[in-house]
């Protein structure tokens, strides 16, 4: 093996998934980790006195690259324009925040614009810049669209699903609908005949509606609380059933607009941790700044970081980058480190069927990693072994 595919990263407090090691040892090879302990528990030998010298992150915390299952753009691109180039800025906006697992989300708009951009975003799947295909609309609720164009919606018709999940070529991840609509659970059975998640999400279903979803294959909650009806007492409607099933991962948007960091807290004790994924749901302005933007066929307003509907004023995704939300999950929801890494790592990599590649760092795992400071900021970011983000703030320089 050649020297210069080997990198020691020396001192760092690493979170694990058994716990968090302080003056930790992580070794990658060709792009994966080989080895992540404490120092004193090292099986394997130094880096070669010939060999590139170990990096000496002492006072830094290394964390698992996060994995956003749910973001629209980024970097003032969209994954919904349909072009390569934007996208490719989207992802790397993100990587820049950490995120190294991205599953791409469209947004509503005609079936066949939406296969051309699955299409697209499919190649860059290949390609390795992402992880997966989300197709957010036009499936839904019009009672509950939120940013998503009314005249645009229809009912779940399985051809339609899966023309959308053909024309991903294999990448498609997950489908977000409505169950109460027609052909609702035949299409939430059909995704999961083909492998791919149904999501339950702006819907106006009730409680027995969102169960028999459940029942039919849905697995997962798209931005549980927004965009269906809140917890009545006599009508508990999906947000109760999603949180109480076990087969249900709840995605929960952690920006401080869209839910309260007490609902956090409530449906993190609600569903245990072990359920719980940190989305971004970012549009196009994440990374970027105020100002207008188009989200599909809509137009956004993005003032103060808060992104809303020009027409109707409604929540138009977020501004949220996921190192914002561990941040946010360690100092307002009380986290600790190793949880905080379970619920923007882990977890979501887990839903996804990739936890035996990414969301944790574990010998024969991707190098996809994240050193912050002492205030939980980025200093640096690997994906793959590779360096994208900040390395020489720590290089120990080769010895004269």
């Amino acid at each position: 093996m050649n020297n210069a595919d080997r990198t020691v990263l020396a001192g760092a407090r690493l979170v694990l998934p058994t716990g968090v090691v302080d003056n930790g040892r992580l070794i990658v090879e060709n792009g994966r980790i080989v080895e992540a302990a404490a120092a004193s528990e090292s099986a394997l030998p130094e880096a070669p006195a010939s060999g590139p010298p170990a990096l000496d992150l002492g006072g830094f915390t290394v964390v698992p690259g996060f994995v956003d299952m749910h973001v629209h753009g980024g970097g003032g691109a969209s994954y919904a324009s349909g072009i390569a180039e934007e996208a490719l800025t989207a992802a790397r906006t993100h990587l820049e925040h950490g995120t190294t697992t991205t599953v791409a989300s469209t947004v509503t708009g005609e079936i066949d614009e939406i296969c051309r951009q699955a299409s697209v975003l499919s190649e860059l799947v290949e390609d390795g810049v992402l992880a997966g295909v989300h197709f957010e609309g036009p499936f839904i609720s019009i009672n509950r669209c939120g940013a998503h164009q009314p005249d645009l919606l229809r009912d779940p018709d399985p051809a339609l699903v899966r023309k959308l999940v053909d024309a991903a070529r294999g990448t498609a991840k997950m489908l977000t609908l409505a169950p109460e609509l027609d052909g609702g659970l035949e299409s939430i059975r059909l995704l999961a005949e083909l492998g791919v998640i149904a999501a339950v999400g702006h819907t106006d279903a009730g409680y027995d509606q969102v169960l028999a979803g459940i029942d039919a294959g849905a697995t997962v909650a798209t931005h549980l609380f927004n965009a269906m009806p809140a917890i009545g007492h006599r009508a508990p409607g999906p947000i109760v059933a999603l949180l109480e099933d076990e087969r249900v991962t709840v995605e929960l948007i952690g920006d401080g607009v869209h839910l309260h960091p007490a609902v956090i807290d409530l449906a993190m004790k609600g569903a245990g941790l072990d359920r719980v994924a940190l989305v971004t749901d970012a549009m196009s302005a994440a990374g970027f700044g105020d100002g207008l933007y188009p989200l599909g066929p809509l137009q956004v307003r993005v003032e103060n970081g808060v992104a809303r509907l020009v027409e109707g004023g409604s929540i138009a995704g977020s501004t949220l980058t996921l190192d914002v939300a561990f941040r946010r999950a360690v100092t307002l929801n009380g986290l600790s480190l190793e949880r905080a890494a379970q619920v923007l790592s882990l977890n979501p990599a887990r839903q996804l069927g990739l936890d035996d590649r990414v969301g944790s760092l574990e010998p024969g795992k991707y190098a996809d990693l994240v050193v912050l400071d002492a205030d939980h900021q980025v200093v640096a970011v690997m994906r793959r072994g590779e360096w994208v983000v900040g390395a020489d703030a720590f290089r120990v320089p080769a010895p004269a």
